[in-house]
């Protein structure tokens, strides 16, 4: 069975992606980014700020697709800016100090936002 679970951003249907698919106990959440409920960028210049709303919108996806930030077992922070690796680091640890997936922490030239200063990717396995 495989479930596919919507943010309701605005490229999901531009792209034809999903934010989160579930296939068995596996759910994956694609390139995550800061944007805010109401649309448009949350935290503009504010990339611990902008890390802690990716992480909101996983762990809404997990959520939605029947887990819990707990069965996250690999994330992915990708920057624009990697000297500002320790700020997006600090938020991470806030929601995964316990948990500890597997991380990388990786630099791209831009994202299709030019205000987006992080996107985060997550996997987990529902035990």
């Amino acid at each position: 069975m495989r479930t596919l679970v919507s943010s309701g951003s605005y490229l999901e249907p531009i792209i034809g992606f999903s934010r989160a698919v579930r296939t068995g106990n596996v759910i994956v959440v694609g390139g995550t980014a800061p944007i805010r409920a109401e649309g448009g960028t949350a935290a503009i210049g504010d990339v611990y700020a902008q890390t802690r709303r990716c992480l909101e919108i996983v762990e809404k996806a997990i959520v939605d697709a029947g887990g819990r930030m707990a069965d996250v077992v690999r994330t992915r922070i990708i920057l624009t800016d990697i000297s500002l690796w320790r700020d997006a680091a600090r938020a991470h640890a806030e929601c995964f100090a316990e948990i500890r997936p597997v991380t990388t922490l990786m630099q791209v030239t831009a994202f299709i936002d030019p205000d987006w200063l992080v996107e985060i990717e997550a996997e987990a396995i529902i035990d």
